[in-house]
């Protein structure tokens, strides 16, 4: 069990605040200090590195590719990736001839537990507005260059539910293990914009795109 902080401690009047209303849940029953430290050591857990891990197995377990397409929340616990508390996670796969977009055309609902805190283009209105707009030529503007007749499916995520994708595995990684085909996971590869390579490259800065 962690120990309330000291107010003596206390940098900002924020931070007083926060101890003061968790002084008052726990008083009341609501919280204890255990769930929260809980609760904070799984938020700081959060990253795209979840979600890496999770579509790096889709790629060589089957049946955990199926779990994830139709329970993505299921999916992520069974990898010890805590969701308590978070929004339904839907998978979209992308396959030949179909590739999915992910936008929250409202604010910047995000699947946080298994990508972290959303980038600042995806919170944008230029991203948003785009998405729904002119998704080919925003996800070009990241380099993505889908095949001819490829059709573009953008999904909403909203408060009540989340999404992310599950990317298609590079056609040059046969005999790769989980951590390697991991390795090859953007963040960008889970939301749309980009595919993964069989070279790892740096999504760009996250205040530059779109423009």
């Amino acid at each position: 069990m962690t120990s309330r902080p000291d107010p003596a401690l206390l940098a900002t009047p924020a931070e007083e605040l926060f101890a003061a209303l968790l002084a008052v849940l726990a008083a009341k029953g609501m919280v204890s200090e255990a769930e929260l430290a809980a609760r904070i050591q799984s938020t700081d857990a959060a990253s795209p590195a979840q979600g890496a891990r999770m579509v790096a197995r889709a790629w060589v377990d089957p049946g955990y590719r199926a779990l994830m397409l139709a329970d993505g929340t299921q999916a992520a616990e069974a990898l010890g990736i805590p969701m308590l508390g978070a929004p339904p996670l839907g998978v979209l796969e992308n396959r030949p001839g179909r590739h999915h977009l992910v936008v929250c055309t409202l604010c910047s609902c995000y699947p946080r537990a298994v990508l972290g805190y959303p980038p600042f283009w995806f919170k944008s209105a230029a991203y948003r507005a785009r998405a729904a707009r002119d998704p080919a030529g925003l996800i070009a503007e990241w380099g993505t260059v889908l095949p001819p007749g490829t059709e573009i499916v953008v999904v909403d995520s909203t408060a009540d539910y989340r999404w992310m994708v599950l990317p298609q595995r590079p056609p040059d990684t046969a005999g790769w293990d989980e951590a390697a085909l991991a390795s090859l996971v953007r963040e960008g590869d889970m939301i749309g914009v980009t595919v993964p390579g069989s070279m790892p490259e740096p999504m760009p800065e996250r205040g530059g795109k779109p423009g």
